[in-house]
């Protein structure tokens, strides 16, 4: 008589839950998750578009994609071993806050391929990756010439009629004002363009402005 392990062995093995892995398949699966984590690092590093690029976040996606394929490959040999896994993993707490949202995007992005790839749909995978990628990269060139500015504008009392008159021509955004003693502080956004060099030459050469300034605006 069976027992009842053995039962329930061939059970799962009929159902398909349990899939007899091979070193191939292992090792194809991981180089699959590795290519298209490099492709993503790749894209991610020569398209960055934040204020301060991280190294190691960079990194961290190509780990994170081909820790999530082994995952994947483990929850798929075993159903002991999947129910084991998801109730390790349900414990982990990351602290580590993420500034720029499009970063957590980036990390999503090698998690899917991650997946795709632990499943064995190669093709899916590097097809995705590809896609993906051309569409990131041709919204990154799109908008490449459209970038925003915040000036910031130092000026005495005598000067803001002029300096309100300037701001106004170039359609800037106000973003605040703020005053210390006869000096004033004016910041507003501006969306860069051609004239932009020139505007800011005008501030500066307006009697009463102290200092006129342009910091490019990432979002952070």
């Amino acid at each position: 008589m069976q027992s009842l392990r053995s039962v329930l062995r061939e059970s799962i093995e009929q159902l398909g839950l349990v899939e007899h892995l091979t070193v191939a398949f292992i090792l194809v699966s991981l180089a699959c998750a590795a290519v298209c984590g490099l492709i993503i690092y790749a894209v991610y590093r020569l398209f960055y578009r934040g204020a301060v690029y991280s190294e190691n976040f960079a990194l961290l996606i190509v780990m994170t994609t081909v820790i999530t394929a082994f995952i994947v490959i483990t929850i798929g040999s075993n159903l002991v071993l999947s129910l084991g896994m998801v109730g390790a993993l349900s414990i982990v707490r990351f602290r580590s806050a993420v500034k720029d949202p499009l970063d957590v995007g980036f990390l999503f992005f090698g998690i899917a391929v991650g997946i795709a790839s632990g499943a064995g749909l190669y093709p899916f995978a590097l097809i995705a990756t590809a896609a993906i990628s051309l569409v990131y990269i041709l919204f990154t060139l799109i908008s490449k010439g459209r970038r925003t500015f915040v000036m910031v504008v130092k000026y005495r009392d005598e000067a803001a009629e002029s300096v309100d008159k300037l701001m106004s021509e170039s359609k800037g955004k106000l973003r605040g004002k703020a005053k210390y003693g006869d000096e004033n502080e004016l910041t507003f956004d501006i969306k860069f363009n051609k004239k932009s060099s020139q505007i800011l030459d005008k501030f500066n050469a307006v009697e009463g402005v102290t200092s006129a300034v342009m910091v490019e605006y990432v979002g952070d």
